[in-house]
């Protein structure tokens, strides 16, 4: 294998390596620290619920939904960046 193919694999892992670390931080954030939280979030209100209850039942599988097509986006850029698309 090419030294310029093997760097083109590692600029295209370490590419994809950071937006996967990205997206785990922010499943944590929305998955266990904003649950945690809920007590303190409870004192202010959004669309007349608990701001903690709102984020819990219907924000973070909002945030999840988002996030899951928000990767997708960003690694369809990636792959095309780096020559590895799918044919459209």
């Amino acid at each position: 294998m090419a030294s310029d193919d093997r760097q083109k694999i590692d600029q295209h892992w370490s590419k994809t390596r950071t937006l996967t670390i990205i997206v785990l931080i922010l499943w944590a954030i929305f998955a266990f620290v904003l649950p945690w939280n809920t007590k303190a979030l409870n004192a202010y209100t959004f669309m007349g619920f608990p701001l903690g209850f709102y984020f819990i039942a219907q924000g973070s599988l909002i945030a999840f939904v988002v996030m899951i097509f928000a990767q997708n986006w960003f690694q369809d850029k990636i792959d095309d960046e780096f020559g590895y698309h799918e044919d459209k």
